[in-house]
């Protein structure tokens, strides 16, 4: 599942990238730096793996990981190709959501495309060029799948009709994500459209090292802007967090503390993106490794059980499980089985937070 960093010029997607990421990325003052989406794997922070590690004696721990894409920076009139628009909204098209980084410091160093700091106008710029993509998308499919609906296909028919949802979503000025799909065919086709507009949006407010912790006139219109659309804004200092990746542990560990943060920024981003994409881990543990695996939220025993191999699935039995509240309890996973909360769960079980399973399968 990969989060694409989406944003204008110059509001600092690639010094995120490059802290969450540790890549390494150019991140210089003129718009375009960019070209080339650059790609990173990014760890899921998850203290349930040192709970595991602490009562489990193990060779390795894995963390869950998501990938995240540095896209070159949005301009007015991308939709149209101003800026290599064309190029850069395919980039965002090929993303599972969006990490939409805005500006919300000033700095008379680095440039703004429009001349000075407005969150909300940037936002609103970043939203209406993915809308009018969208658009395009849209009315072409219309075009073609119309003359199919004609002849009767039924899937044609259902499927202009999902179109037809969406343009008129557009047309209203609202994403596509305004629209509550229930039907699962609908979903299907929704996905296979991959309509920009349509996907999730976590708002990364990239502010000055001094208003990490009390924000900005700035930040709290943008927060009152994602409240409204029931998304999220997670405030952090880029340069602060590019500074943190390059310190020792301890080191870190004082700089947070005197800047009065619990955890890096990144760290709540990363999580974020995560849940953003609806996604949760269950965990193996033994002798050999530790192991966070990712499942969709909702997911069965036999799903979970797919993703490690797909034998698993094919002949799954049941489930061996217990959770790490259990484990922090009783010590021991024998300690676990002997007070009777080690859990049978068979096909039908729906995969829980905290979960730790041993499956058993035949094939």
């Amino acid at each position: 599942m990969e989060a694409g960093i989406v944003g204008l010029p110059n509001v600092g997607k690639s010094t995120l990238f490059n802290a969450l990421t540790e890549a390494g990325a150019e991140a210089s003052n003129y718009p375009f730096c960019t070209i080339e989406p650059n790609v990173g794997i990014v760890n899921v922070p998850d203290p349930s793996l040192e709970i595991l590690r602490s009562h489990i004696e193990s060779e390795k721990i894995l963390p869950a990981t998501t990938q995240i894409v540095d896209i070159a920076g949005l301009v007015k009139g991308a939709s149209e190709g101003e800026g290599l628009g064309n190029k850069f909204l395919s980039h965002i098209r090929n993303v599972d959501a969006i990490l939409q980084v805005v500006r919300c410091f000033e700095d008379e160093n680095v440039t703004h495309v429009d001349g000075s700091v407005d969150a909300i106008r940037d936002v609103e710029t970043i939203e209406l060029e993915l809308m009018l993509s969208d658009m395009q998308v849209v009315e072409n499919s219309l075009h073609k799948v119309k003359k199919q609906a004609r002849s009767g296909d039924k899937d044609a028919v259902k499927y202009q009709e999902l179109l037809e949802k969406c343009d008129a979503c557009l047309q209203a000025g609202k994403p596509v994500r305004a629209l509550e799909i229930k039907d699962s065919e609908e979903r299907k086709i929704m996905k296979s459209l991959a309509l920009i507009s349509a996907k999730q949006v976590l708002y990364v407010a990239n502010v000055g090292e001094d208003e990490v912790e009390s924000g900005n006139d700035e930040t709290r219109k943008l927060e009152a802007y994602a409240a409204e659309r029931n998304s999220e804004v997670i405030i952090v200092s880029a340069r602060i967090e590019e500074e943190l990746v390059e310190l020792e542990a301890d080191e870190r560990a004082e700089m947070l503390e005197s800047l009065g943060m619990a955890e890096p920024a990144l760290d709540r981003i990363v999580r974020g993106v995560y849940h953003l994409l609806g996604l949760q881990s269950y965990y193996t543990a033994g002798p050999k490794e530790i192991r966070a695996w990712t499942i969709p939220q909702g997911a069965t025993a036999p799903q979970a059980a797919g993703v490690i191999h797909g034998d698993f699935e094919r002949g799954f039995i049941r489930a061996n499980i217990y959770s790490i509240d259990d484990l922090v309890t009783y010590k021991t996973e024998h300690a676990i089985k002997e007070a009777g909360k080690l859990r049978v769960e068979g096909k039908e079980y729906v995969m829980r937070f905290g979960d730790v399973c041993h499956f058993l399968f035949n094939v």
